[in-house]
């Protein structure tokens, strides 16, 4: 394997964690600023793209910044060198330095943000708080030489095929008789041109996510010992897994709404949240989400949460839940931070063997101060 790693090779590795199409149709993942195909020795997390971001970027010669906030946001009808967003871009540009964006996405993923969050704080049994996306599934067959089974059964997990809850390799296999005949010019792996060739060959057959399909073909025809691959893919009505924003739990011992807050700041290094509710209130059950939640509190009271972890309460909706009885923790939009320890182990293990420095911007992209 070779040592270079690409830009579109850490986009690849993000976007099987978190595919893009768990995003939402509002968001803007993916490449922001800057190239696919280029050689990339230094990548650096962060939350936010913003200048003090970018100026530690190019004093640690970093090649490529991953963000869980999208850098362009809107889109962009004017450049203009003179604001913030432009002398951003500018200096980007100049210094060979590119963006990449995993925003709602990361926080939908599987181990993503609100599961990172649950982990730190402690929440367990987690379900999703509201339903976004359901897994799309197809069956996938190959026909292989009975002596390549476990080659290409193993190709197919590595792919992301045959992957039910726990378990890996599921396949149902059938064994029979294949026939070709190997026309002039070919250069085949068994028979001879132009005679009848009878080969005893495995029928493997198995369930893949359909945003995997074309990986899991790629890779499958990389590893067959045959010239023409034969191979089938059907759709099919199962439903796969389910996805969506936030997560719903329990405490693994109950606590006062007070010794909640306390645990929050604690677990989360942060000084302050705000809070609404009888502080006395023993809470079991939690909701939360990262970033701006509000609009799903009657999601979370509906689902009995005791109480609501998200960033960005209003006043008006703050009373609403004060009112309807779920109390709510708002510890600020910036404990999203959270994810950078997390992605940074996900790509050094990725890209274990492989030339390149994963670090972790160091610079304060917190907007607030309490005094």
């Amino acid at each position: 394997m070779s040592n270079t790693v690409q830009n579109a090779d850490v986009f690849s590795a993000m976007e099987q964690w978190a595919p893009k199409w768990l995003a939402y149709d509002w968001d803007n993942v993916g490449l922001q600023v800057g190239a696919f195909n280029r050689p990339v020795k230094k990548v650096m997390i962060t939350l936010d793209v913003l200048e003090s971001v970018v100026d530690e970027a190019i004093d640690k010669q970093v090649n490529l910044i991953v963000a869980h906030h999208p850098l362009l946001f809107k889109p962009v009808k004017q450049l203009n060198l003179d604001s913030v967003q432009g002398r951003i871009v500018q200096k980007l540009i100049q210094h060979h330095i590119s963006v990449y964006a995993a925003h709602t996405n990361l926080d939908a993923a599987t181990g993503g943000v609100n599961d990172i969050l649950c982990d730190t704080i402690g929440i367990n049994q987690q379900d999703v708080l509201l339903e976004s996306h359901t897994e799309k599934l197809v069956k996938f067959s190959v026909f292989v030489p009975r002596t390549h089974t476990e080659d290409i059964m193993d190709a197919l997990s590595e792919a992301g095929a045959g992957h039910i809850g726990n378990y890996s390799h599921c396949t149902f296999q059938t064994e029979g008789r294949g026939t070709f005949k190997p026309l002039e010019g070919t250069n085949p792996y068994i028979g001879s041109e132009n005679e009848l060739a009878m080969v005893e060959e495995v029928k493997i057959e198995t369930i893949v996510p359909e945003e995997r399909i074309t990986n899991v073909v790629k890779t499958v025809t990389d590893r067959h010992p045959y010239e023409e691959v034969a191979y089938d893919i059907y759709p099919l009505e199962n439903k796969g897994k389910m996805y969506g924003i936030g997560r719903i739990g329990t405490l693994k011992q109950g606590m006062s709404l007070n010794e909640l807050c306390e645990h929050v700041k604690t677990a989360l290094d942060i000084s302050h949240v705000r809070v609404t509710g009888d502080v006395t209130k023993q809470i079991k059950k939690i909701a939360i989400l990262g970033g701006s939640g509000e609009k799903y509190i009657h999601v979370a009271k509906a689902k009995g949460a005791d109480a609501y972890i998200t960033g960005d309460m209003t006043f008006h909706t703050a009373q609403d839940a004060w009112q309807m009885g779920i109390a709510v923790i708002d510890p600020g939009h910036h404990v999203e931070k959270v994810m950078k320890k997390k992605v940074q182990q996900y790509l050094e293990q990725r890209f274990d063997k492989q030339d390149i420095q994963i670090i972790i911007s160091e610079a304060n992209t917190e907007p607030f101060r309490f005094i």
